[in-house]
């Protein structure tokens, strides 16, 4: 052990510094399987004070570090740097208050994002933002990529539902960014941290807004005969003035794998299912239903439902969630790819994508958050059949190239990470690059924290693929 380890092992009890291979092991990929790297040690702090300790030690000895929780960043946004220090945060895992008057919880970054929603429950009370990957993922993890979900097309993404937090800098410092009231005061450093990757330090202690729980809902599924129709459709309902809490939509391999795994009741023979969900006072759920009814009805759909019961409201959202970790049924591998498109050049935009599919002799399957205009193709492919990752991943880029020049974005919600690094400069100018790296090199002049990630530049090398264990397993998805 190296002078070095032994001042790290001073800080942290054996059981909670891991060096050896196979302890080292689970932590050298997250849900980005493509990719993996072999930290110099994993550390598993239980305190904000703990925390602090491991910064600084890795400021001292300019070790970079990458902090993560449970690992389902599909963009590799929590992979460790080769020989650097994996900083752990699932132990902080302590609901620290919540205030059902106040309507804010505040929680330590390992919480699971689920379990914020259990807790307030008994108060009428839930936290919105819902990634698919909500039971496992934690909440310092979303806020680091500023995480979305199927209810976020509502009420916004999770920078929209953290008051104030608590974070590490990368040389140590501790300060509070943002404050319980809704009001802020003097400058957003909190608006700059929520999404920044774990670039500007780790968050300890982090305080959410939470919402009443809706009186009623009501949920509508619509099937068409075409993808670009239900992304029209998607527009029509926009442009209506009606704002569901969720609109998501599958395509015909994703309803095939959803069928195949949760037998959902999906029509079977639709090229596209619409799931729209409206959700608020019965009053004003009931007036909206009707109008969604005209509108969902002139934009083609073939055949509508509606959710007459809980039990069928359940079972219809069940195909949605399971239908990324299905889709495994159908491929040995895929990738997860997030962009966004404006909401009016949906149609389009899946068009495009059908277009490119053909043209690759890849499949793709969609399901995304359609009221986003969030997409989510899964692209098909065999890790064993030579060149056919390489086939997938220049399809991937060109779906990302394709939403930009359609006015959107290279990433929804799973950040930039390790996968869309490369595609920064197609949204970004490198005046706007040169910018965001001088904020960071203010706060990190030696670039220690989840070096590597969102800008452009060297990657580590890729070593395995294949969809990560929790996702075969239907704990996590992509959106």
């Amino acid at each position: 052990m190296t002078p070095a380890l032994r001042e790290l092992a001073s800080l942290f009890p054996p059981t909670r510094l891991l060096t050896q291979p196979g302890e080292l092991a689970p932590y050298a990929s997250d849900a980005l399987t493509a990719f993996r790297a072999q930290p110099l040690a994993v550390v598993l702090p239980e305190s904000h004070a703990e925390v602090v300790a491991a910064v600084r030690w890795c400021a001292k000895h300019r070790v970079p570090y990458v902090a993560r929780g449970s690992g389902t960043s599909l963009s590799g946004g929590s992979l460790p740097v080769e020989g650097g220090i994996v900083i752990g945060l699932n132990r902080m895992n302590r609901l620290l208050r919540l205030e059902p008057k106040e309507r804010i919880a505040v929680v330590e970054p390992g919480f699971i994002n689920l379990q914020v929603s259990l807790a307030a429950a008994p108060y009428g009370l839930y936290y919105a933002p819902d990634p698919s990957s909500q039971p496992v993922s934690t909440i310092g993890g979303n806020l680091a990529f500023n995480s979305g979900g199927a209810h976020c097309l509502k009420y916004g993404m999770t920078s929209n539902h953290v008051l104030a937090a608590k974070v590490v800098l990368p040389d140590g410092e501790t300060v509070e960014l943002g404050q319980e009231s809704l009001e802020g005061v003097g400058p957003d450093w909190l608006g700059l941290f929520v999404g920044s990757e774990g670039l500007l330090g780790i968050a300890t202690e982090i305080t959410l807004r939470l919402l009443p729980k809706p009186e009623a809902f009501h949920t509508l599924l619509a099937a068409y005969d075409s993808l670009e129709k239900a992304g029209e459709a998607v527009a029509a309902v926009v442009a209506s003035g009606l704002l569901p809490g969720a609109m998501e939509i599958m395509d015909a391999l994703a309803i095939e794998a959803a069928e195949a795994a949760v037998q959902a009741g999906y029509p079977r023979e639709a090229r596209a299912l619409l799931i729209v969900e409206l959700e608020g006072e019965t009053p004003q759920v009931e007036a909206e239903a009707r109008y969604l009814d005209e509108v969902i009805r002139a934009s083609g759909a073939y055949e509508v439902r509606i959710a007459r019961s809980a039990e069928e409201r359940m079972k219809i959202w069940k195909g949605r969630k399971a239908a990324f970790s299905a889709v495994g049924r159908l491929s040995p591998d895929y990738i997860v790819q997030d962009g966004v498109v404006p909401r009016s050049k949906l149609g389009q935009a899946l068009a495009e994508i059908e277009r490119l599919s053909e043209r690759y002799g890849l499949r793709v399957a969609n399901v995304f958050h359609a009221g986003d205009g969030n997409l989510h193709p899964l692209i098909l492919y065999n890790g064993r059949v030579p060149g056919e990752l390489e086939r997938a991943e220049a399809l991937a880029g060109e779906i990302l190239r394709l939403c930009v020049a359609l006015g959107g974005s290279i990433t929804g919600e799973h950040g930039v990470g390790m996968e869309k690094r490369a595609y920064m400069p197609e949204m970004f100018s490198s005046e706007d690059l040169a910018a965001m790296r001088r904020i960071r090199l203010a706060l990190d002049p030696l670039e220690l924290a989840n070096r590597g990630k969102m800008f452009p530049g060297e990657a580590p090398a890729a070593h395995s693929h294949g969809a990560h264990p929790l996702q075969r397993a239907g704990v996590i998805s992509g959106g």
